[in-house]
């Protein structure tokens, strides 16, 4: 399995940006696929999640502002985020789960600033 991630930038405080995470070389549905953010010198931090279901679950520090989806026919997954704050910059990665472990992407970069 792979997982490339990209739709990172920079935007001004109060802007959206979407990430995108296109999956391949495995069975799509049968993962739930979550997002995480770290920032320098800090401990990876979950974002949103959703399953196949899909059932969708949000971090407090996002909830109302971001959300989470998946097209399973593009096997992708996505991350809205919209009225974005100073506090959301960092580096976002989208992680695939399932029991047989976990499968990382690489980072895509989003800093929020005037």
């Amino acid at each position: 399995v792979q997982l490339q991630a990209s739709g990172g930038g920079w935007v001004q405080p109060g802007g959206s940006l979407r990430l995108s995470c296109v999956f391949s070389g495995g069975i799509f549905s049968r993962f739930t696929m979550r997002w995480y953010r770290q920032t320098p010198g800090n401990e990876r931090e979950w974002v949103a999640s959703v399953t196949s279901g899909p059932r969708k679950r949000y971090a407090d520090s996002v909830q109302g502002r971001f959300t989470i989806t998946r097209d399973n026919t593009e096997r992708t997954v996505y991350l809205q985020m919209n009225s974005l704050e100073p506090e959301d910059t960092a580096t976002y990665y989208c992680n695939a789960n399932s029991p047989w472990g976990d499968i990382w992407g690489q980072g895509t970069l989003v800093t929020v600033s005037s």
